[in-house]
């Protein structure tokens, strides 16, 4: 039978097949539109499944924020290619994905989504994944901000607590917590203080501190008190490093993290406090 042209183009924008894909599964279908998409994207899936085992090194990361500010996600999308990361259907999929794990409250990747990855997978052909979701709530006394770093190589959520929830409508205050999760996403802390920091993590990092300093001729000798004070030292100057309220803020690093908060919440009659925060770096 005849296919016309305007057909195989409609189902070419539709499904990103090939002109001679649309046109034969049109022929194959006698002309019937739905079952030839159908076709394609069955096509399409076998093509995808074929390349399931090539890696996804590449990706993006998306952050939303729901009105009126009470919930937060984090999604990081991955690709095979950065160009394909670059690609404004990938960048819309990934816009869609975290606005329907917003709507519906999905914490982690499911039947829907992934069928929704796998449409776009068949019309690009590229291997891709929705590797992960976290979702962050928010209480009345507390405020989200996010920051995208870059093309989406690093995203961040952050929760500012206040004991009044009134300062938190200020100005003043959202570009604090603007600017804290500036700060998480280029400083990567492993805990807001140092009782976020898991014990057996902590107690892996002292024997290896411990090593170093028996190790170290300059210290050998010396008697066990001046080596406990030193190991004591090192670790403390490592929490200083790894936890958020120890950190020397990004925007001006003579001042921590925790004298910031301090000395905002002294200007605006409150008390902050970092509540939670999420960090997402592609393919990590």
């Amino acid at each position: 039978m005849d296919i016309s042209p305007a057909d195989v183009k409609k189902l070419r924008e539709k499904t990103g097949a090939g002109i001679m894909e649309c046109k034969n599964a049109l022929a194959s279908t006698g002309g019937d539109f739905a079952q030839a998409e159908k076709l394609l994207k069955e096509k399409g899936l076998a093509a995808v499944e074929k390349r399931s085992g090539r890696a996804t090194n590449e990706g993006r990361v998306f952050a939303g924020i729901h009105e009126p500010g009470n919930q937060a996600v984090l999604v990081e999308l991955a690709s095979e290619t950065d160009f394909v990361a670059r690609n404004p259907e990938f960048i819309a999929l990934g816009e869609l994905v975290a606005g329907r794990a917003l709507e519906k409250g999905y914490a982690e990747p499911n039947d829907e989504l992934n069928a929704l990855v796998s449409d776009l997978a068949a019309k690009i052909r590229e291997n891709m994944s929705l590797r992960r979701i976290r979702l962050i709530s928010a209480g009345k006394d507390e405020i989200l901000s996010r920051y995208i770093h870059g093309d989406g190589a690093i995203g961040v959520v952050v929760k500012l607590r206040s004991d009044k929830p009134e300062a938190l409508a200020s100005a003043e205050l959202k570009t604090l917590a603007f600017d804290l999760a500036l700060h998480i996403a280029a400083s990567n802390p492993l805990a807001v203080d140092r009782g976020g920091i898991d014990p057996a993590f902590l107690k892996e990092q002292e024997e290896i501190f411990r090593k170093q300093v028996e190790q170290d001729e300059k210290v050998q000798g010396k008697p066990e008190q001046v080596i406990a004070n030193i190991l004591k030292g090192k670790v403390n100057k490592y929490l200083a490093e790894v936890c958020l309220l120890d950190q020397g803020f990004v925007k001006d690093d003579k001042v921590t993290v925790a004298q910031v908060l301090a000395d905002y919440g002294k200007r605006l009659g409150t008390q902050l406090t970092v509540s939670e925060y999420g960090y997402f770096k592609v393919g990590q």
